[in-house]
């Protein structure tokens, strides 16, 4: 069995916010791949089905971000989980809008929902790092992240979702790169090249010069022919 993980904030006040984005994740992949209704369990909600041969449960802790370790470590210790059993997904800060990029173990980078993690289950597990950009200085990132998504972000942000959810049971197997390769296809879809403009058509010969060309009568013939 696999548990994904998204972080977030619970209630409606940050259901749009950018600190929100790995909840919008799990929400898109339950609902392309028809899990189970959401149940409230571990201090979280959680719903389970099945991404191919893979159990998958999907839980968004209601704790609070920097308190996302108390559900996930209750989460794992009742299904009897190991890290390696574990795919977080979360918003990242140093990526920009719309890029995705995975990552096993390493340290939080200040991130306080990992934060929370590592000090209940430790660092060994994935992470789905979500680029929402940066504001551009330190000070404005708390403000930043618990802002909603502008209006000019939906459409890359769709994408993103969308590719997650395509790639979903790739990432449930662990072959990142076709997780990855199914996020790609949906931010930069493939253009068919445009057909070659036809070549203009060589214009035809005037009446005169087609006459002149190809009429073998003389000139005294033609005025014979005209009065016959």
């Amino acid at each position: 069995m696999k548990l994904f993980v998204g972080l977030g904030n619970p209630g409606a006040k940050y259901a749009g916010n950018r600190h929100n984005i790995g909840f919008m994740a799990l929400d898109r992949i339950a609902d392309e791949h028809g899990f189970g209704s959401w149940q409230t369990k571990f201090q979280g909600q959680i719903c389970q089905g099945r991404l191919g041969d893979e159990k998958v449960a999907l839980l968004k802790p209601m704790t609070f971000m920097n308190l996302s370790g108390q559900a996930v470590g209750e989460a794992m210790r009742f299904y009897q989980l190991t890290p390696s059993d574990l795919v977080v997904f979360h918003d990242e800060l140093d990526l920009a809008p719309g890029k995705l990029r995975l990552k096993q173990g390493g340290g939080h980078a200040g991130h306080n929902g990992l934060r929370s993690l590592h000090a209940h289950i430790g660092p060994d597990y994935a992470r789905v790092r979500l680029g929402i950009g940066h504001p551009g200085h330190k000070d404005r990132v708390a403000p930043y992240v618990l802002s909603d998504f502008a209006k000019s972000d939906q459409q890359w942000l769709d994408d993103l979702m969308r590719g997650i959810a395509d790639g979903a049971e790739a990432l449930a197997k662990g072959d990142g790169a076709r997780f990855s390769n199914a996020v790609a296809l949906r931010a930069a879809p493939s253009r068919k090249p445009s057909p070659p403009a036809p070549k203009p058509a060589k214009p035809a010969p005037a009446p005169s010069e087609t006459t002149q060309q190809d009429d073998p009568r003389s000139p005294l013939q033609k005025l014979m022919d005209k009065f016959r």
